[in-house]
């Protein structure tokens, strides 16, 4: 079983930074990601780290969002730069439900999830 807690949103104006952490017990070699669930609408894909290292970003946050982990700590963080009013929503962390590569390609491959932590971005 993993288990996920999310930590490090808040409120910024719009042009700043936050760095989102993600505390991960239970870990072991999958898929992790970042999703977000922007008001009014459905979850999407932010981000994401497949176990080979091979990152991927949804366009609208390219150069500006970095995904990364720290197996060490088992931690996985999303720091976000350049914040935009857009990227405010409710973020989730996520891991695959399968162990080993390959298993970042769709939403329906996570089965774990985290509570959530709201970033709101003001203009």
């Amino acid at each position: 079983q993993v288990q996920l807690v999310e930590s490090g949103g808040g409120s910024v104006q719009a042009g700043g930074s936050l760095r989102l952490s993600c505390a991960v017990s239970g870990y072991s070699n999958r898929c992790m990601a970042w999703f977000r669930r922007p008001p009014g609408k459905e979850r999407e894909g932010v981000a994401n780290v497949d176990t080979d290292g091979t990152t991927r970003y949804a366009d609208s946050v390219k150069g500006r969002f970095t995904i990364s982990k720290d197996s060490t700590k088992n931690t996985l963080y999303l720091q976000m730069n350049s914040l935009k009013p857009e990227d405010t929503a409710m973020y989730y962390c996520a891991a695959a439900k399968y162990i080993g590569t390959g298993y970042c390609d769709t939403i329906l491959r996570f089965g774990f999830w985290g509570q959530g932590t709201q970033v709101t971005v003001s203009s």
